[in-house]
């Protein structure tokens, strides 16, 4: 370079703006950790998750990542919705997961040492095109560092800001390794920790200082702003999406602790289901109940009149297996199940005008999915409510009863199935493997009232014309 010539600014830096593969993917962020820490994930199909309300609820109440979503950053919530959507199927990330929630609820102090806050200011400094000087060689770095300082006051501020909330990000968890160091995390939190630790043991984090970054110290600056945004930009994402995996985390664990859940026992061998003080995490003032399959009584038959409570235990029963597979606690006092490979639930069903399906043909289409399920070897829990209602009655009952039959027969597979059809149990085979249970209504003062309590048997309770008196259609249509 000739003397007394000065280049442009562009020629000697650089544009930091990335191509798009290269870009903070807020996908990749919310989806790597999957890649590494589980083996298989539980199936869970569109209609099952609307039944369960896991992202949307029916009128004005609140869907269950909404209710337990206490999620800091933008990232953090984006994985606990990714986890929702995949919950783990094997026995040990459940496990592993379950290990990092008890961890985290004993714990709870020590992350409040994580600087979430400032991780979108973090994510904004890595994604903003701002220049950067590239220069290795001491003397061109300073020339360039100079010169980026002199001429764009502006441009520099915003590194240095963008160059201060990273530091702060880095050294909050610095202080957060220094609490856990006595005591290790265990399970999934604790390889979360140890892929922490490792970035952070490398040269150039050992560099970021632990006092606040002044502006005036621009070649410390821009050399901290070259590291973070070029040499170990990579880094820096993976401590981000590391973090919001513990955001994550400790949501459940919140969640998990504020409503007083208790963590399941996850259990090898035959599928199994056993739980008791078993409650609907979003109904007010619920009544607790029971719950219990296993190979040898593997199909539940529940009866009992409208508004009984059918419905609400069987959305209890599957909202807590869905949670036990995300590895967070279950609204029960005890509660123990073995993983399986699908959940389906088939309480809201609907017809569909624009495809032509009846609502007869969508309960049966419903039907195939699980009977293709079963059918190739996988280990299904199955929640069937009130099926083949949109059918005359003798269709229903041989319908039933042929679906309930092959059902029973089927090894390593449990299933839940409510019905008005009582005649059903005139017409069973004499079987150990199908379990009835019935919630009823009692009448006090002339009036039914409903205690929501699990029954052992079969109801016989008819109670559609005592409503409609009741409700006085009867007498409308009278007068």
């Amino acid at each position: 370079m000739r003397i007394g010539y000065f280049p442009s600014i562009k020629s000697i830096l650089r544009d930091s703006s990335l191509s798009k593969g290269q870009k903070v993917s807020r996908y990749k962020i919310r989806a790597v950790k999957q890649d590494r820490v589980v083996s298989k994930t539980l199936k869970l199909d569109a209609h099952t998750l609307k039944d369960l309300e896991v992202f949307e609820a029916e009128g004005s109440g609140r869907n269950i990542f909404d209710l337990y979503n206490s999620t800091k950053t933008q990232g953090g919530s984006q994985v606990l919705r990714h986890r929702m959507e995949n919950p783990f199927a094997d026995l040990n990330s459940i496990r592993q997961t379950q290990k990092s929630i008890r961890y985290i609820t004993k714990r709870r102090k020590i992350f409040t040492q994580l600087a979430f806050w400032t991780t979108g200011r973090v994510e904004r400094y890595q994604r903003d095109p701002l220049m950067f000087v590239l220069q290795k060689n001491r003397i061109s770095f300073a020339i360039s560092a100079s010169i980026l300082k002199l001429f764009d006051g502006h441009h520099y501020l915003r590194i240095l800001r963008g160059a201060q909330f990273t530091c702060l990000f880095i050294n909050s968890l610095r202080e957060y390794l220094i609490e856990v160091e006595s005591d290790l995390p265990q399970g999934e939190l604790g390889l979360l920790v140890e892929d922490i630790r490792q970035i952070l043991l490398r040269p150039k984090f050992l560099e970021v200082p632990s006092s606040e970054l002044r502006g005036r110290k621009y070649l410390k600056v821009l050399r901290l702003d070259q590291s973070f945004r070029v040499y170990e930009r990579e880094q820096v994402q993976e401590l981000m999406r590391l973090t919001y995996e513990m955001d994550a985390l400790v949501s459940m664990a919140d969640a998990t602790s504020k409503y007083n859940y208790v963590i399941p026992e996850i259990l090898d061998g035959p599928t199994k289901i056993s739980g008791s003080g078993l409650v609907h995490p979003q109904v007010e003032n619920p009544i607790a109940n029971e719950v219990g399959l296993d190979q040898e009584g593997r199909l539940l038959f529940l009866t009992g009149p409208n508004m009984a409570g059918k419905t609400t235990y069987l959305r209890a029963i599957s909202t807590a297996l869905y949670m036990g597979h995300l590895g967070m606690g279950v609204p029960a006092t005890s509660f123990a199940f073995t993983p399986v490979d699908r959940l389906f639930s088939s309480i809201s069903i609907s017809d569909n005008v624009h495809t032509g399906t009846s609502y007869f043909l969508a309960e049966v289409l419903r039907i195939k999915s699980i009977a293709s399920a079963v059918s190739e070897g996988l280990r299904v829990i199955a929640i069937m409510d009130e099926p083949f209602k949109g059918t005359n009655v003798k269709d229903a009952l041989e319908a039933s009863l042929a679906i309930i039959e092959g059902l029973e027969s089927k090894n390593n597979c449990l299933f839940l199935f409510s019905s008005h059809l009582i005649e059903l149990d005139d017409e069973f085979a004499p079987s150990t493997r199908i379990v009835k249970c019935y919630f009823e209504a009692q009448e006090n003062k002339g009036k039914l009232e409903f205690d929501y309590l699990l029954r052992s048997g079969v109801s016989h309770q008819r109670l559609g014309m005592r409503v409609l008196s009741e409700q006085g259609v009867l007498d409308l249509l009278a007068s």
